[in-house]
């Protein structure tokens, strides 16, 4: 079977993934926009970068022409690939995989899929939480059941990506766990003692302290004073915990000012490129995802993948999948200070013990979320005879 995938930009969480299906099927992905550095300043990130791992080897590959008038990710439009089509019917696909429908080009390519009689595939993270007005939740409620339809298959990421399927009454039968995962092998090869070591020691950690990470862009939706105040909180009851913060953003001299008028150390890492994560989080002791809106938080999957517990707000869409165990991830009502502050003290009391957090990473494996693309393409064969 050859399969197009059609996907906003390079990014650093797909490539394995691609990778992975390029060794199942035929595969080729169409970028409907390259990126530059500017563009990854634009997406909250506070400096302009380019990443430091391979995103388009082990795949066939191509970029589509965007003619958008504003090219870029910060909107609808932005990505405009009407060529699309051709590339379609010059390729001889079997199948076509969206990587969601909030891009252009995303409707462009199922609209030409379907002008090609190609079934369609949808994988996204959607979830019913992320605010919205009553009159959008109205024309959703409307106009979503038949537009989901158009899809011949849905990925779900999660508990969350299914119940939102659900909701818009989508065919159960047509539904497949796909869920979100990282190159867990990748990360777990380089967060090993050595890295632990070093950075600890490079940022005078003693022993016996517990490192927390906040890693993520310093934004208001993040949250990263709620974890600056309970990190005080948690330090008044006993708990030798530290604050090690990795990300820019607007809220970065606002974090440092209430750590320090709160007596917390604090440690500020800035933006560390993608080869520096797993000795970032080989040298914290936990990751703190608190988050008010988070489709998912990879964040998390990238840490137990490094054998670290995830403590996550029940806003962010990986709460039901990687924090349901109550231990090797722990989840928190958002906003609780008091509560996050009582799970930052239970880990460091009790760390989870690491099968606990292998087994938890293991089940959102590139390979588990591979099987997935595969099963649906499967079902789909079947179903067209």
């Amino acid at each position: 079977m050859r399969l197009a995938i059609v996907s906003s930009h390079p990014i650093q969480y797909y490539a394995p993934l691609f990778r992975k299906l390029a060794t199942m099927t035929d595969l080729q992905v169409f970028f409907a926009h390259n990126p530059t550095r500017e563009d990854q300043a634009r997406a909250e990130f506070g400096k302009a970068f380019n990443w430091d791992v391979d995103l388009t080897s082990g795949y066939e590959h191509s970029f589509l022409e965007n003619v958008a008038a504003d090219p870029g990710l910060h909107h609808f439009a932005g990505c405009d690939t009407p060529r699309i089509r051709h590339q379609l019917r010059e390729g001889r696909f079997s199948a076509v995989l969206l990587m969601g429908w909030h891009l252009k080009s995303y409707l462009q390519g199922l609209y030409a899929a379907k002008r090609l009689g190609l079934p369609a595939l949808v994988r996204g993270d959607s979830q019913l939480d992320t605010p919205r007005s009553s009159l959008k939740r109205v024309a959703k409620s409307v106009a979503y059941p038949p537009f989901l339809r158009l899809f011949d298959a849905a990925l779900y990421v999660g508990e969350r990506s299914r119940a939102y399927y659900s909701h818009y009454a989508y065919p159960k039968a047509r539904l497949f766990h796909s869920p979100h995962c990282v190159d867990g092998d990748w990360f777990a090869s380089r967060a090993g003692a050595d890295a632990r070591c070093g950075l600890r020691t490079d940022l005078g950690i003693e022993a016996g302290t517990s490192l927390v990470l906040f890693a993520g862009k310093l934004v208001p939706r993040k949250r990263p004073l709620d974890l600056v105040e309970a990190l005080a909180v948690a330090r008044s009851i006993g708990c030798r915990a530290e604050l090690m913060v990795v990300g820019e953003g607007e809220l970065r001299e606002v974090v440092v000012a209430k750590a320090n008028a709160l007596s917390v150390p604090v440690h500020m890492l800035g933006f560390r490129n993608q080869t520096e994560m797993p000795a970032v989080y080989a040298a914290s002791d936990c990751l703190v995802l608190p988050s008010d809106n988070d489709t998912w938080g990879l964040v998390a999957n990238e840490a137990l993948a490094c054998g670290r517990p995830i403590i996550v707000s029940d806003a962010c869409g990986c709460s039901p999948d990687l924090a349901a165990d109550g231990c090797a991830g722990r989840s928190f009502p958002t906003g609780d200070i008091r509560a996050l502050a009582e799970a930052i003290c239970a880990v460091a009391s009790s760390a989870p013990p690491p099968p606990s957090i292998a087994a938890l990473s293991a089940r959102h494996s590139i390979d588990a979320a591979a099987n997935g693309v595969m099963s649906a393409l499967i079902h789909l064969r079947v179903a067209r005879g």
